[in-house]
């Protein structure tokens, strides 16, 4: 049973219909496979995890604060100073 047709472009391009999209969790910047097993081909969702899944991982209460460039710079400096402190 097909969960939806698409319709292809002009310039080869097709879009994903809506409910296939949340079916696979899929949004912008998911890579989508293509496969051929026998006579058919197969689309699957490639990656797991979008970025923003994997940002909110690794900052689940909040973002980080903001940093200037020169907040960056004196970090680094502080960094190689402590990394190449005689001990």
């Amino acid at each position: 049973m097909a969960l939806a047709q698409s319709k292809v472009t002009a310039q080869g391009q097709i879009s994903v219909p809506a409910g296939v999209r949340r079916k696979l969790g899929i949004g912008p910047g998911s890579i989508l496979e293509w496969v051929e097993e026998g006579n058919d081909v197969v689309v699957r969702r490639l990656a797991r995890f979008t970025s923003l899944d994997i940002h909110r991982a690794l900052f689940p209460k909040q973002a980080p604060k903001p940093r200037t460039i020169d907040d960056m710079e004196e970090g680094i400096r502080r960094h190689v100073r402590e990394r190449h402190a005689r001990h």
